[in-house]
């Protein structure tokens, strides 16, 4: 007898199983988010690879084209980990030996999670008519919204410093890292409809941002409108991460740094260097008391230099409060203007939530709060008006574009490096100073305590600069220049219009699928 054929039956997944073990499609774009997410931290310096970023979002675009928003978000979480992981390692050269992996991981997965969130809005803005445009300018408005929030923000890892070089850095003079940060994203997701859609006009979307870079180059002026500046760069070194908090060290670079001026001076004495018009000196290389003047030695130092000179210090006042400052000390009269830093870091130079923060930072125990500073970020030496944004300040817009607003001629950043390591932060920061120097129109003059020093060109390249934790000195000429780029005058406003052009098309995607889901429900109905 011939038994009766029977189907078949299909294999049944365990209910937990199918909700916790991936299928093999979603596990292939956790594979491509995380190596997008690498491709990206590869772009950014000390590696002159520009053009690997918006490799990276051609990648990360096509696995969240046409995804909801809830895959969009988690596929961002992986592509901002595999970024910012790696990124952000210098950190663990800073707290790793007594605090382990602890800071790092949680600073890394923070600003993952906000890039996961404009991921979710670009996932379900991904397929609507000019996708790529509303794409790239969601990522904007999360980029401002980390540079904003919490405490005071943390604008580091921008896409935008990851270009301090290569077609898309003439864009800076327009609309600064913004637009940087919008042109990347928008040729890479541009890339992905042409792949995936076949869209070939996208191509068109895909190089505009290139061309206009390209057109622009001519645009960037180099030259000294209003003469030029002279100027020396001390960098004394000093003790290498946790090290430079101990006992000691805080004389250690005070030390190093006067006497790598001593010795600049003595070179400028006997004809070795040019005599410079300014010498600039770091972020906090040493501490001052209420009444800078009484500082015998920095005086001496600097009456030896025989011109005006920026001097870096965490000053405490006379009521108790503490500040980090500079101070324009004259050869003859002493110590003068003082700029104080208006963008503290948190957990760093303030403490929200300390006993939280006991967690994540040596500190929380050890600092008080530093006094943000309410001046401008301008000083006049040698009769020259000066931008200044110490350290951390680079990253923030507002600060060396205020600078430019007012006058200033040419750009300083002083910053203390000394505890983050032989990692990347210190070219990461250089970046910044490049992107800044197209942004303004503006050379900027880099002083740090250990690394890396540099002159950097209105047009962003580097003329000279030091290696990391070796003491050394820098003399250049550079212009000085008071053309006001579109992007000085127009400030945030791009930025601004993009987050709100990035919000207006989640709408238009959302109302779109409540119209759709609203008509397939009367047709049910009939």
């Amino acid at each position: 007898m011939i038994e009766t054929a029977v189907s078949p039956q299909p294999r049944r997944v365990p209910h937990g199983r199918r909700r916790f073990v991936p299928s093999r499609p979603t596990v292939w774009r956790l594979v491509l988010a995380a190596g997008a997410g690498g491709l990206l931290f590869a772009s950014f310096p000390p590696r002159p690879l520009w053009w690997v970023a918006p490799v990276a979002f051609a990648v990360f675009a096509g696995v969240i084209h046409g995804r909801r928003a809830r895959a969009g978000f988690g596929y961002g979480l992986v592509f901002g980990l595999a970024f910012t992981l790696p990124e952000l390692y210098w950190l663990q050269h800073f707290l790793g030996a007594d605090f382990g992996p602890t800071p790092w991981l949680a600073l890394s997965a923070a600003v993952a999670v906000l890039m996961a969130l404009p991921a979710a809005g670009m996932a379900v803005v991904s397929t609507l008519p000019g996708g790529p445009v509303w794409m790239a300018m969601l990522f904007v408005a999360g980029e401002a919204i980390r540079g904003r929030f919490p405490f005071g923000g943390f604008p580091w890892a921008r896409v935008g410093f990851g270009q301090p070089e290569g077609l898309y850095l003439p864009l800076a003079s327009v609309a600064g890292a913004p637009l940087l940060t919008f042109a990347v994203v928008l040729t890479g997701c541009a890339i992905a409809v042409v792949v995936i859609r076949r869209r070939v006009r996208y191509a068109v979307v895909a190089v505009v941002p290139l061309v206009a870079g390209a057109a622009l180059w001519p645009t960037i002026g180099t030259d000294a409108q209003a003469g030029s500046l002279t100027v020396a760069v001390v960098q004394g070194n000093g003790p290498q991460g946790l090290a430079g908090l101990g006992s000691g060290a805080g004389t250690t670079m005070r030390r190093n740094h006067l006497e790598r001026a001593a010795a600049l001076a003595d070179d400028i004495q006997h004809g070795r260097v040019p005599k410079p018009d300014v010498v600039v000196m770091p972020e906090t290389f040493t501490a001052l008391g209420a009444d800078p003047a009484a500082d015998r030695e920095i005086s001496k130092v600097v009456a030896d230099l025989g011109v005006p000179t920026l001097v870096g210090a965490r000053i405490r006042h006379a009521d108790g409060t503490e500040q980090n400052v500079v101070i324009v000390w004259d050869p003859k009269t002493g110590p003068g203007q003082m700029y104080a830093k208006s963008k503290l870091v948190p957990f760093g130079e303030f403490f929200p939530l300390r006993p939280v923060a006991r967690i994540f930072t040596p500190f929380a125990d050890q600092e008080v709060d530093l006094t943000p500073g309410t001046q401008q970020p301008v000083l006049d030496m040698a009769g020259v008006r000066m931008g200044v944004a110490i350290c951390f300040e680079v990253a923030y817009d507002d600060v060396l574009n205020a600078a430019a607003a007012q006058g200033a001629q040419v750009l300083l950043v002083p910053t203390n490096n000394a505890w983050y390591g032989p990692g990347e932060m210190s070219y990461q920061q250089l970046a910044m100073s490049r992107v800044r120097a197209v942004e303004l129109g503006r050379a900027v003059v880099v002083s740090a305590t250990t690394g890396v020093s540099a002159i950097v060109r209105p047009d962003g390249s580097v003329t000279r600069q030091t290696e990391l934790y070796t003491p050394d000195t820098l003399v250049a000429t550079v212009p000085k220049r008071t053309t006001v780029t579109l992007a000085t005058r127009i400030g945030a406003w791009p930025e601004g219009a993009m987050v709100v052009g990035g919000l207006a098309a989640v709408l238009w995607a959302v109302g779109g699928r409540v119209r759709r889901r609203r008509a397939d429900s009367s047709r049910d109905e009939e």
